[in-house]
């Protein structure tokens, strides 16, 4: 076969040129592997679907992602009570199954019955009894839940995830059937998930996969399932064989409005009328809930692009490599032209020989990708919590090869149109002397776009890198020196809401005894942890806002006394809460700048009055003190209005929902440790301290405060580090891609050089004429380079905070590194041209 003679005698000669074949494959390894590193990433977050059964046929009811509770109205539903799932279940025909699951995660203290070991934290997650039939996945080992298994008085059992099973069980065969207790209480494991199920969404898989059933069991009194109108479920559903997505929805939405106008919903008159525009969406249900898509998809295009451009231009440098080893042999091509070898014999070789070059990029391009892919994971997920693997998959090695025969065409297009211009004449010609002309247009060509290209990604990195720094220098409203942040639930150990109280009383005196602790405050969560509990408020004397317009929304935590300066937060007028705002004492609250600007404009608000929930508590709380605005979301998320409450002090609600929900926001579930200084095992003799105080009490985790901001800017730092290492090996790839166009032409121009030397012409005047034409280049690049810049920075705008996509002073900083990047590149060969003695470059011909 021709094709198979033409591979044969491409591989023989590559391995005649060694250095040739090495450098080649090394550079098309870096372009394919970085692309293909990207690629996995893509391929997992954005195109995966579960690894369930059919993943085609299921729907989610909704198309907005939501974490984790909702009240009142939605306008566009993605979450639902258990009541309204139950609705949905019973009344909507066209699904064959209908699954709900928690839109969060709970933690639960774990411990094996009869161990010795303190409990441990774990993420669990509560689901219907027909989760795993739905996706269609039964257990690894032991069984999965049935219907029976979700019912009131059945027997508590749960279902373990495979990864808890062998990291923390060692793949333990009695973990089947034992007992375990969550938060105190029996469960009996009854199965372990299939080894690649991750549960409903691309992260790490719950520790444990508990029915909803005994969600009040373990919840106590302020469990979700017994409040119809309390929102926290996803649901799935399995569609039935020639249902109509478009009817059912149509259905379900009836369905939804039927249930707000009914006695479950308790909606007062004004929101009523807002029910007709109540909708839901059904949307594809193959890939669960795609909050991470959400999260990383636009960094991921943006990386995608980054890395097809550093492939562009690897294939760029192989093409001016294959070009002039075309040129090399281009009297031997025309030999072969004279004596009458077909035209289209010699394009297919040329094209053989760039296909099977690209394939052995691939190759190692895959080690490459391997090895990128693991760095990526370690930015993007410092815990390493992620159900994303480095090996790569079937469609990924597809995309490898792929990618493999689209550069193997496109660097070989150039060579194969010289071979097809030989000119069977040159066979009879001797010697050739080149001219200034003679470097091939298309080398440089390619030269001028690697430089465009790679001014492009050095302008990106530097306003990702300028973005990240602006970032992380805002004023955040705390400090983080000499800070420590401690989670824990005091739910976990079986603390009722009445002893908490005197818990935090005594863990905070054992804490403070550690040596060099200086103060330790509590609080319902800490800035920057990426938790927010929000209402809406109702103001003394002010008319409230019309339903559902969330126009009167704030967030808000509960805090004890100290707290404030354990964060670092300024107490800008009145005070904060100290030890005399008690049970018996007035409610009070502190309140931010931006809460303070909003409800009360230019009046002084210290002795205003506030409530939430309804309006008739508008008068429940006195303001005391204004704090500075604080970020408790992401660092670029806007600041909103913001009220403290004291731990110290209760609110009688009416209403059995008003009551739980003021239950459990007094289980303050952060501490906050300000110390003397570094404080050497720190964070062993915390753990030791709760476990003196009570045994089931389990440390969530334990960390700098600086650390827990950091976290929040994990993606920027990959975006921010990958482009910059895209940026910096396209400027090498670059580099040497002049480096070899400009020897080449020194190498042609030899012999005109050296008559230009033999007429007069100096060393300073070689110089010049070699620098100037590789500077041509670099020029023209940067004018090509400069404008497509500006739009790439217009494209990502989105990706950045405080900086401009124009920014003149990183376009001038990019411009002049490349150009010394340019200078260094054409300087060696300008030298040895320089360097050259006018005879022997004569006597070359």
């Amino acid at each position: 076969m021709p094709l198979m003679d033409d591979v044969r005698y491409t591989i023989r000669q590559f391995g005649r040129a060694p250095g040739f074949t090495a450098t080649a494959v090394l550079t098309l390894a870096l372009g394919i592997g970085a692309t293909t590193a990207i690629f996995t990433l893509v391929h997992a977050v954005l195109l995966k679907s579960l690894p369930v059964a059919r993943p085609a046929e299921l729907i989610r009811v909704g198309n907005v992602e939501n974490c984790c509770v909702n009240g009142g109205l939605q306008d566009n539903w993605s979450l639902f009570s258990y009541d309204k799932y139950k609705t949905f279940r019973d009344g909507t025909e066209g699904f064959t199954e209908l699954a709900a699951f928690q839109a969060g995660r709970s933690l639960l203290g774990v411990r094996r019955s009869g161990s010795d070991h303190p409990a441990e934290s774990m993420h669990s997650q509560y689901v219907s009894g027909n989760y795993f039939s739905m996706f269609g996945i039964g257990a690894y080992a032991g069984r999965a839940f049935t219907e029976g298994d979700d019912r009131k008085g059945a027997e508590p059992v749960v279902v373990m995830s495979y990864a808890t099973w062998q990291e923390k069980y060692g793949h333990d065969p009695s973990v089947i059937g034992a007992t375990f207790m969550l938060n105190g209480l029996p469960f009996t494991v009854i199965g372990v998930a299939p080894p690649r199920f991750y549960g409903d969404r691309m992260d790490r898989p719950p520790a444990f996969w508990v029915p909803l059933n005994d969600e009040p069991m373990i919840d106590g009194p302020a469990n979700f399932l017994q409040f119809p109108e309390a929102d926290w479920l996803d649901l799935i559903g399995r569609l039935a064989p020639g249902a109509d997505p478009k009817r059912i929805e149509a259905e379900m939405q009836v369905e939804l409005q039927q249930w707000l106008l009914g006695p479950y919903a308790k909606l007062g008159p004004g929101e009523r009328d807002l029910v007709p525009k109540q909708t839901l969406h059904l949307s594809p249900g193959g890939a669960g809930v795609q909050m991470m898509r959400d999260e990383y998809q636009s960094g991921l295009h943006l990386l995608m692009w980054v890395s097809g451009f550093v492939l562009m231009i690897a294939c760029a440098n192989v093409a001016n490599l294959m070009l002039v080893r075309a040129a090399s042999r281009r009297q031997h091509t025309s030999v072969k032209a004279a004596l009458g070898a077909p035209r289209w014999r010699q394009i297919a070789q040329v094209l053989t020989e760039s296909t099977v070059l690209a394939l052995f990029g691939g190759v190692v391009g895959v080690g490459v990708a391997f090895a990128c892919t693991r760095l990526i994971l370690r930015l993007a997920f410092q815990d390493g919590h992620v159900a994303i693997t480095a090996t790569p998959s079937l469609p990924v090695l597809g995309f490898t090869f792929g990618v493999c025969l689209l550069t193997g065409i496109l660097f070989g297009v150039a060579p194969a149109w010289m071979t097809a211009h030989a000119d069977p004449a040159d066979a009879l010609r001797g010697a050739h002397r080149s001219t200034a002309h003679a470097a091939g247009w298309t080398q440089k060509t390619l030269v001028v776009s690697q430089a465009a290209l790679s001014l492009v990604l050095l302008c990106a990195a530097g306003l990702l890198t300028e973005s990240l720094r602006n970032m992380q220098h805002q004023n955040f409203g705390f400090e983080v020196a000499n800070r420590y942040i401690l989670h824990f639930d005091p739910q976990m150990a079986g603390y009722t809401a009445q002893e908490l109280p005197a818990f935090y009383r005594q863990l905070r005196e054992k804490l403070t005894a550690l040596p060099g602790v200086r103060l330790v405050s509590f609080g319902l969560y800490t800035p920057m942890e990426r938790d927010n509990w929000s209402e809406d408020v109702y103001i003394e004397g002010q008319a409230p806002a019309p339903p559902g317009s969330n126009q009167n929304e704030a967030s808000w935590l509960r805090v004890d006394d100290g707290y404030f300066e354990s964060v670092g937060t300024k107490i800008v007028k009145g005070r904060g809460f100290t030890e005399q705002d008690t049970a018996r004492t007035r409610n009070v609250a502190v309140v931010s700048q931006t809460f303070a600007k909003k409800f009360f404009k230019d009046e002084d608000p210290i002795g205003k009055h506030f409530g939430d929930l309804d309006q008739k508590y508008a008068g429940a709380f006195e303001i005391v003190g204004v704090t500075e605005d604080t970020q408790y979301r992401d660092p670029t998320s806007k600041i909103p209005p913001r009220f403290f409450l004291a731990s110290a002090q209760r609110m009688a609600y009416e209403g059995a929902r008003f009551k739980a929900f003021e239950d459990s926001s007094h289980y303050l579930d952060a501490a906050v440790l300000l110390t003397e200084g570094t404080v050497p095992g720190l964070e062993p003799q915390v753990r030791r301290t709760l476990g003196e105080v009570n045994p089931n009490l389990a440390v969530v985790d334990f960390s700098s405060f600086a650390a827990q901001v950091d976290g929040n800017f994990t993606q920027n730092v990959m975006l921010a580090k990958l482009t910059s290492l895209f940026g910096l090996l396209a400027l090498a790839l670059a580099s040497v891609g002049l480096y070899g166009v400009t020897a080449y032409s020194v190498e042609r121009r030899t012999s005109e050089i050296g008559i230009r030397m033999a007429l007069g012409a100096n060393r300073v005047k070689v110089l010049k004429l070699v620098l100037r034409g590789a500077f041509v280049q670099i020029g023209i690049g940067l004018a090509i380079g400069i404008p497509a810049t500006i739009l790439a920075g217009y494209l990502m705008s989105a990706q950045l905070f405080g900086v401009k996509p124009y920014a003149p002073d990183i376009l001038l900083v990019t411009t002049v590194v490349l150009s010394l990047a340019a200078l260094i590149a054409a300087l060696l060969p300008a030298r040895r041209a320089a360097t050259l003695q006018p005879i022997r470059a004569l006597r070359m011909e």
